[in-house]
């Protein structure tokens, strides 16, 4: 596989179908794929899953994607912060549906997607509503609940870097769901800042190697700030 790059994210996104279940990179506002989540809004795609970290910050990124009503159904770990008043909204008037998965078991199950296991054994959420109507097993004398694979129709992630190959490095936290998202999905689209000739990376720095990244497109960093941050 080649990896391609876009002249910009409008024809980096270009193809993703309504329906489509997308994984979207970021903690909260860190290592968010901005310019492709707006690309996306203005490609159309409809009736959409977005498996995230959180739903949305403030008014950006996710939050815009969701305020534009092309989501049906949000998996995350943390749907409510102290600016999620979009999702908030939607979720009140019955408008996005909400599957919450804890932190660690939303990372292993893209994990799990991306290294071909069929199904895992986990302790998280035994015993709590999450655990509900899923398959338990004890194991050694505790209880674990049987979690699938999530898979993704698209990726859609931010680097700090690509080389000409579309191997990544990340930068600091924004790091977080990045690497995970790439392995997990058929189309993984990456927005780095940087894009530097083949053998400018250092190897030992490369986290998600370039035969796991479709697309690649070059995005000016945004630099935004939390609401009651200093």
């Amino acid at each position: 596989m080649t990896t391609t790059f876009a002249d910009s994210a409008d024809e980096a996104v270009a193809g993703i179908a309504d329906g489509s279940t997308v994984l979207v990179g970021g903690f909260g506002l860190a290592g968010m794929p901005f310019e492709l989540i707006d690309a996306l809004i203005r490609q159309g795609a409809g009736d959409l899953t977005v498996v995230s970290n959180n739903a949305g910050n403030g008014d950006v990124g996710l939050a815009a994607l969701l305020r534009a009503g092309r989501v049906r159904k949000v998996v995350c770990s943390f749907p409510r912060q102290s600016d999620s008043h979009v999702f908030d909204g939607l979720y009140r008037a019955g408008k996005v549906e909400l599957e919450v998965v804890p932190q660690g078991s939303l990372a292993e199950r893209m994990r799990a997607a991306g290294a071909g296991i069929g199904a895992f054994y986990c302790p998280t959420g035994v015993g709590t509503p999450l655990a509900e109507g899923k398959e338990t097993r004890v194991i050694d004398g505790r209880t674990y609940v049987l979690e699938y694979p999530i898979k993704g129709d698209v990726a859609l992630i931010s680097a700090d870097r690509s080389d000409g190959m579309g191997n990544l490095v990340y930068r600091k936290t924004a790091r977080n769901f990045g690497p995970v998202m790439a392995t997990a999905a058929t189309t993984v689209i990456a927005q780095v800042t940087e894009v530097v000739p083949t053998g400018g990376l250092d190897p030992e720095a490369v986290v998600t190697p370039g035969i796991y990244v479709d697309r690649v497109v070059r995005a000016e960093a945004r630099r935004l700030t939390v609401r009651g941050a200093r």
